[in-house]
């Protein structure tokens, strides 16, 4: 119950901390020579501003007492949450290094399933199967670093396609984000014909769709143990 309350509360911090990150990478694209005009044509101005007030908000966020009382309650929960007696009491309790193993080995079918039909898969389905391997690609450098489960060269063979799959994802959606400008530009308000798409916008989306199905491909031949 109280790690479900935890849950929600932190939820609820990377709502500011999400937008404030996806303001920056709109921002940064909009600044790129290749896209500068097209940006200042379909909404001027407008993605400083956006950006101004995610931060002030994130800032608000961040220090505020709902924040602080957050933080405190997570590090109580990890140093003597009731979570940590349910699992003393356990009487098939197993090493950190097998349950690791396993609940990897798990992730990883996870992930292969999820992402098989990645050319076709929708935008909302494509972000939680970037998340999944995001999860993935960080336990495996912090378990590299906590957990005896391999050299650290043997983990590469599985880090190195987890950590492209989740970049050309990752890319892919931050790319579609800023096409998405488009929708919400006052030409398109007032009727007025433009150019939909940034400049080289469909190669580029392609070719990241294709480095992302090529990591997935190379990410399901690795073996996890």
């Amino acid at each position: 119950a109280e790690w479900l309350r935890l849950k929600k509360e932190i939820a609820w911090l990377n709502g500011p901390l999400g937008a404030a990150r996806d303001s920056d990478v709109v921002v940064e694209y909009a600044r790129r020579k290749r896209y500068r005009a097209w940006a200042e044509r379909m909404v001027g101005d407008q993605l400083d501003q956006h950006q101004t007030r995610d931060h002030r908000r994130l800032v608000r966020s961040l220090r505020s007492a709902r924040t602080q009382r957050l933080v405190a309650a997570i590090a109580r929960w990890i140093r003597q949450g009731p979570w940590l007696e349910r699992y003393k009491r356990r009487k098939d309790a197993e090493t950190l290094q097998s349950y690791c193993a396993r609940e990897l080995d798990r992730w990883h079918e996870r992930l292969i399933r999820k992402g098989q039909h990645l050319k076709t898969l929708g935008a909302s389905r494509r972000h939680r199967l970037r998340i999944r391997v995001k999860r993935f690609r960080y336990m495996l450098e912090a378990l590299t670093e906590t957990v005896a489960l391999r050299g650290r060269g043997e983990v590469h063979h599985l880090h190195r396609p987890a950590k492209r799959l989740q970049r050309a994802l990752g890319d892919l959606r931050d790319l579609n984000r800023f096409a998405g400008l488009a929708s919400g530009s006052p030409q398109a308000e007032n009727g007025k014909q433009g150019k939909k798409h940034p400049p080289g916008y469909r190669h580029r989306e392609e070719k990241l769709l294709g480095a992302a199905i090529a990591a997935h491909r190379d990410l399901k031949y690795a073996e996890v143990c």
